[in-house]
């Protein structure tokens, strides 16, 4: 299992719509994929639940959220092995390590969104396991069992999950924050990819990430020379492997440039590789050649502007190029969808494209 964390620090790049169109993709291509809902804004798990679904599942997790070992111990062990068992956000999952408290045998089973696709829902309250992970850092240096746990959870349940459904990659969606749970979840994964708009607050969010992943390889490296064998099993043996960028939804301007952007957006868009060489450390980009540091992720498959199709693809709870065959398309939405059928249906080879790319820099990973 590979796991792929989708991160920028600079929100409304788009970086929900592309996790998801991607790990359908991953699925489509023959890769079990599941997708990890890890920020708190939970948009991703839009794409796959009805709001009133979400509702009832936040509603019957409540009690557990407020504290898990007395929801728990209120119910009988029947009761409680058919909660756990159904689809849970990630909080649930991670709430027994938030309180100290052990993790039950019962595995939570992935929401279906298609044969080779499942999701794990995200949820509002997973700032207080932030919380827990800020309270506790200072004592994984000194090896605290708990400590260690609660920083490498999230790493340890897509490594369970793989193991129980046999997921070649785990796509986690990201906040665009900088913070303590961002810091684990980037420090912990294989690799991670920007999503990136040409504009000038993307090149500030890429110096912001290069400054912030320096911070986190010296606590990283910290940890590594402090702790035990033993307790180092715990976390991964490599930190994070940078994996490139992509312009994602960016406005086409035909043959006005290389890549069909106005000259403003092309300017911008040539400072990406430029700013991603000067602050983010070779150290994390080492298997990349030097035409992947310059080019986006599938080149331009899917740079270009979808206008209101991933409106439509959240609305139906389908990847775009599905949207067009939906049964349950509504009454006023038929004739505009019909109308750019072939549009919609276009953008799905594009995706195929990008995911394959993707692929082809984690394999070099293995490589290195």
């Amino acid at each position: 299992m590979k796991s792929i964390a989708v991160f920028n620090n600079k929100g409304g790049v788009g970086k929900t719509t592309l996790t998801y169109h991607l790990g359908y993709a991953l699925a489509e291509l023959g890769y079990k994929t599941l997708l990890v809902d890890l920020d708190p804004q939970s948009n991703l798990t839009l794409f796959g639940l009805d709001p009133e679904e979400l509702h009832n599942i936040w509603q019957t997790e409540e009690a557990f959220i407020d504290d898990f070992v007395q929801a728990r111990d209120e119910k009988t062990l029947s009761e409680f092995e058919n909660v756990a068992r159904d689809v849970r956000s990630i909080h649930f999952l991670l709430k027994p390590t938030e309180d100290g408290t052990d993790i039950p045998k019962t595995l939570a089973r992935p929401l279906a969104l298609h044969g080779n696709l499942g999701m794990i829902p995200g949820r509002l309250s997973i700032h207080t396991y932030e919380d827990r992970i800020a309270s506790r850092r200072n004592d994984v240096k000194s090896g605290d069992p708990i400590a260690i746990r609660t920083v490498t959870q999230i790493r340890n349940f897509c490594e369970v999950y793989a193991e129980n459904y046999a997921y070649d990659y785990v796509v986690i969606d990201t906040s665009p924050s900088l913070g303590i749970l961002n810091k684990v979840i980037i420090s912990t994964v294989d690799g991670f990819l920007i999503p990136c708009m040409p504009d000038m607050f993307s090149l500030y969010g890429i110096q912001n990430i290069g400054k912030s992943l320096k911070s986190w390889k010296r606590d990283f490296d910290t940890i590594f020379n402090l702790l035990s064998d033993a307790k180092l099993s715990h976390f991964p043996e490599n930190f994070v492997s940078f994996l490139g960028f992509t312009i994602f939804n960016a406005r086409r301007y035909a043959k006005a440039s290389e890549w069909d952007l106005s000259q403003a957006h092309q300017n911008y868009a040539k400072q990406i590789p430029t700013t991603i060489q000067e602050y983010i450390d070779p150290h994390h980009r080492k298997h990349l050649t030097d035409e992947q540091l310059d080019d986006p992720v599938g080149g331009t498959a899917i740079m270009h502007s979808y206008s209101t199709l991933p409106t439509m693809a959240q609305k139906y709870r389908r990847p775009m190029w599905e949207v067009p065959d939906c049964e349950e398309l509504e009454k006023d939405d038929k004739s505009t969808i019909s109308g750019n059928r072939q549009r919609y249906k276009d953008t799905q080879l594009p995706f195929h494209i990008f995911a394959k790319d993707l692929l082809t820099r984690l394999e070099q990973l293995e490589a290195n």
